[in-house]
């Protein structure tokens, strides 16, 4: 099995806070170039994702609505002071079912660092669902700060991931 986003969709869910917060965006941001297929080993998968592919989807709160200047500016950033075009891979060692889903044991590497990572999917019929959060600092990252650090981008994002089941 192989998937990308022709078939299936990696998101990821950005949550500001700090004094000035109100002014700022909830991000849902678009995964656009990855590929995920199932290993050559039973019970084993990986993914990949391209770090300069995100896209702004949506902007949640702020002050006022976000405009395309704000999204190229905001991919900007995340490509320049956070990821660094740094790979993002996941590979799941160990894949089993667990009733109406699947417990997946891996690791992910991200900004440079892996680390362990066991994510937990739903079967929904011929889809896989999940959301995982994750702590930007366990990989070395340092969230974004603006407005002087009055405006911060939490440490925990969430990523979703929905893809085909393997058959």
């Amino acid at each position: 099995m192989e998937a990308g986003p022709h078939d299936g969709s990696l998101r990821v869910l950005t949550f500001r806070e700090g004094v000035a917060a109100r002014v700022g965006h909830d991000l849902v941001l678009e995964v656009t170039r990855w590929r995920a297929a199932a290993g050559s080993a039973a019970g084993t998968g990986e993914l990949s994702a391209d770090p300069r592919s995100l896209e702004v989807r949506e902007g949640r709160g702020g002050v006022k609505p976000l405009t395309d200047g704000d999204r190229a500016q905001i991919g900007r950033t995340i490509d320049d002071k956070v990821l660094r075009g740094q790979a993002i891979e996941y590979r799941a060692a160990a894949i089993r079912r667990e009733g109406d889903a699947l417990a997946v044991e891996g690791e992910l590497s991200l900004g440079g660092r892996t680390r362990p990572l066991d994510v937990r999917l739903a079967v929904r019929g011929a889809r896989l669902a999940g959301r995982v959060t994750l702590r930007q600092s366990d990989w070395g990252i340092t969230p974004y700060r603006g407005m002087m650090g009055a405006l911060r981008v939490r440490d925990e994002v969430e990523v979703e991931v929905d893809l085909p089941a393997p058959r």
